[in-house]
């Protein structure tokens, strides 16, 4: 673990930092599961906004 120590005898810790990659591009199955994971969202805050009227 990287850390430094300051005048007072404090300890500073610093993260370690993940290598970095290319990310690559999404498959198609990866490009559904998206569009239904927004329409499941779309879907959820309409049903929620609809309960939200019919209560009030």
């Amino acid at each position: 673990m990287r850390y430094t120590t300051d005048e007072g005898g404090r300890l500073n810790n610093f993260a370690i930092e993940p290598r970095v990659y290319q990310a690559q591009p999404w498959t198609p199955q990866q490009k559904v599961r998206a569009a239904l994971l927004v329409v499941g969202g779309l879907l959820l805050v309409a049903g929620l906004v609809a309960i939200a009227v019919g209560v009030s």
